[in-house]
């Protein structure tokens, strides 16, 4: 198996926003395209004045092939988090404020499986890679990238949409 980090973004958005929506919303668009998702890492702390500190690990993951499949990894990590209310059209509602950093990086991995490490496939897997992987990994690339960055201007135009609420 061999990885290869492709991509790496950050947002950023500290202001409004709607927690749990945001969490739903990535959640939703993950699963739409395919990636299994798995909650690595979920820690909360309550702070001075009732202020949350949140970080979240997910590792988001698709097979695309029998021989590569991606992977995303999200990094939360959500400081000053407080309740707010909103009144937005005459009705109050509940949003969130706080400064919401979110790391997404991509990778693609090779034999993922890992069956072609060890002895003679190991050598068959070097030819492989070397003469007909090339243009193969240059497309698989290319859609991860293009994925990751829809994936990451979702996120900041959904944050921006609730913000000005």
């Amino acid at each position: 198996m061999e990885s290869q980090q492709i991509l790496s973004e950050k947002v950023r958005h500290v202001g409004k926003f709607d927690f749990k929506e945001t969490y739903r919303i990535l959640f939703e668009w993950l699963t739409d395209k395919g990636y299994n998702i798995s909650e690595k890492y979920y820690k909360e702390v309550i702070g001075q004045g009732g202020a949350k500190e949140v970080d979240i690990k997910w590792v988001a993951s698709k097979l695309v092939s029998s021989y590569f499949k991606f992977e995303m990894s999200l990094e939360y990590k959500i400081i000053a988090l407080v309740s707010v209310e909103e009144e937005v059209n005459g009705v109050k509602i509940k949003m969130n404020k706080g400064d919401l950093t979110l790391t997404v990086k991509s990778s693609i991995i090779k034999d993922y499986e890992g069956q072609w490490d060890s002895g003679p496939l190991k050598f068959l897997r070097n030819i492989y890679d070397k003469n007909l992987t090339p243009e193969r990994m240059d497309g698989q690339i290319g859609e991860i990238i293009g994925e990751t960055e829809e994936f990451v201007a979702e996120i900041k135009a959904f944050l921006i949409l609730t913000g000005k609420r």
